[in-house]
């Protein structure tokens, strides 16, 4: 057995703490900056297929399976397409979204990797020659809140699993 394959399965077997459940006080507190956030997305006028593009795309780069499960779920009611969905990874390289979706996408991205500072500073720069104060502070905020969550589900190891709807 391979060395990935055997840390992966002692972690699985060790049974990791949910840290909702563990600590849900801080977890509540989580949710209701989330409400907030919501509310201030609406506010600046985002549309949900926006936040929710931006939600997805953040946790595709933290590799959480649970938040992607979730938003895609959310995307698709919100009236997102598959095609579009199907190549969000891969979004510079198509003619499928707006200039706004753009814009929020690569502020998502240079926000999740605050390291990369030019990148960041253009990508700031780029979002707000499309978006408002309002949109571009709202978009912020989407984003640090679902790296918030992406890292609750992923050290949490929250699963993902099938259910009679699906």
């Amino acid at each position: 057995m391979s060395e990935t394959v055997q840390v992966t399965a002692a972690l699985r077997s060790t049974g990791r703490i949910h840290l909702d459940k563990q600590s849900p006080t801080a977890y509540q507190a989580l949710v209701k900056t989330a409400d907030a956030v919501r509310t201030t997305a609406a506010d600046a006028g985002l549309d949900r297929i926006l936040v929710e593009l931006v939600n997805l795309r953040v946790s595709q780069l933290n590799g959480c399976a649970y938040c992607l499960d979730v938003h895609t779920r959310a995307a698709l009611r919100a009236g997102e397409t598959t095609r579009r969905l199907g190549v969000l990874a891969a979004w510079r390289d198509t003619e499928l979204f707006t200039a706004r979706e753009c814009a929020a996408l690569a502020l998502a991205e240079a926000t999740t990797h605050p390291a990369d500072a030019l990148a960041q500073e253009r990508a700031y720069a780029e979002a707000h020659e499309v978006l408002s104060d309002d949109e571009l502070s709202a978009v912020i905020w989407v984003v640090i809140t679902i790296n918030a969550f992406n890292r609750v589900s992923i050290l949490s190891r929250h699963p993902v699993r099938e259910t009679p709807s699906r």
